[in-house]
């Protein structure tokens, strides 16, 4: 990525220009591994694997590196959520809030209450698959798919609640 501008938190640059005008940085974490082959619980109460917590540090530690600025951390309540969030948190030392609205199922429909409730002009949410892919997809028009540790960008227009994908890295490649 040549465009370094591209990463740059919304107080410093926006990638698209200086004539362009920014409502919101969102940023969509998907949680880490959570696979348990022999889980007996419910689903929602899997938490991230051994694997699953060192892949979010490598990530958080990566969103450190680009200087990933969110003014919060909004998460679902499951664990593997919550402690996906978490890790990133005290890597980027930033507050996390845990909210329902992004408990699977969370979709463009729940947008506009999570506007409303955190109006910081970058915020990072952490949730699911396939709800994120979906509502990146309806937002932007992009055919993508969200894996776990996956992280996407998205510039929001409030007005519209159309947005434009900055950028969106697999684990594999945020990984050094």
């Amino acid at each position: 990525m040549a465009n370094r501008t591209a990463y740059a938190p919304p107080e410093v640059a926006h990638p698209l220009g200086t004539g362009h005008k920014i409502d919101m940085y969102l940023y969509f974490l998907r949680h880490g591994e959570a696979d348990w082959p022999n889980w007996k619980k419910s689903d929602d109460e899997r938490p991230l694997t051994k694997r699953g917590k060192k892949e979010m540090h490598e990530v958080a530690k990566f969103l450190a590196r680009i200087k990933a600025r969110p003014a919060l951390i909004v998460t679902s309540p499951l664990p593997r959520a919550s402690q996906t969030a978490e890790i990133v948190a005290e890597h980027l030392k930033l507050k996390c809030q845990t909210d329902k609205l992004l408990a699977p199922g969370f979709g463009l429909n729940h947008l506009k209450r999570l506007f409303e409730k955190y109006p910081e002009k970058s915020l990072m949410i952490v949730g699911h698959e396939p709800s994120f892919t979906e509502t990146i997809a309806a937002l932007t028009g992009a055919t993508l798919k969200l894996s776990k540790a996956g992280l996407a960008l998205v510039d929001v227009d409030l007005a519209s609640r159309n947005g434009k994908l900055l950028w969106l890295f697999p684990p594999k490649i945020i990984k050094k």
